[in-house]
């Protein structure tokens, strides 16, 4: 009797630790952004993309929009210094088909320039803000990048391995 080959068994390495449930999703996603260039990748069973920042905007208005998709819903946007870039993180669900999606972009610390997704969902206003107070992100065309965390007039990113902590003086 020949064994079958599962679509999991033939997928690239990369995506090898994908249930075929995530595989199906990420084949989605990357057929609804294939001119945007996504580069695939897994975090556990949940598919994530590496997209280019200028093209953020347009990505997750089609993966919110795409009805075999439906991220409605924002779960998370995070920020993170890897000393060579910064990265942010989206984490998307789609209650509908009950699946999630991580998507990322790299960022340089001489332009850390991102669009803002807040016009696609409300909830990305406050963790733009607190990226923008840890990490220095500017989002383009939020609607106020007022400090969330930090207080008027704070100089510097604490969220960056760079800054200074030992030079915190109480006030």
């Amino acid at each position: 009797m020949a064994e079958e080959s599962s679509p999991q068994e033939d997928a690239p390495e990369a995506e090898s630790t994908l249930s075929v449930k995530a595989l199906a999703l990420q084949q989605v996603v990357q057929e609804v952004l294939e001119d945007l260039q996504p580069q695939p990748d897994t975090c556990f069973d949940i598919p994530q993309i590496t997209i280019g920042p200028e093209d953020i905007l347009q990505a997750v208005q089609r993966l919110k929009g795409d009805p075999r998709l439906s991220f409605k819903l924002l779960l998370c946007l995070a920020g993170v210094d890897y000393v060579e870039y910064l990265q942010v993180v989206y984490v998307l669900l789609s209650l509908e088909h009950e699946h999630k999606l991580m998507i990322k972009t790299n960022v340089t610390y001489e332009d850390p320039n991102v669009p803002s997704v807040s016009s696609v969902w409300r909830a990305a206003d406050w963790y733009e803000r607190e990226v923008h107070d840890l990490l220095g992100v500017e989002f383009t065309d939020h609607p106020g990048l007022a400090p969330l965390i930090l207080y008027e007039g704070f100089e510097g990113y604490p969220g960056r391995k760079d800054h200074p902590f030992h030079d915190y003086q109480e006030f």
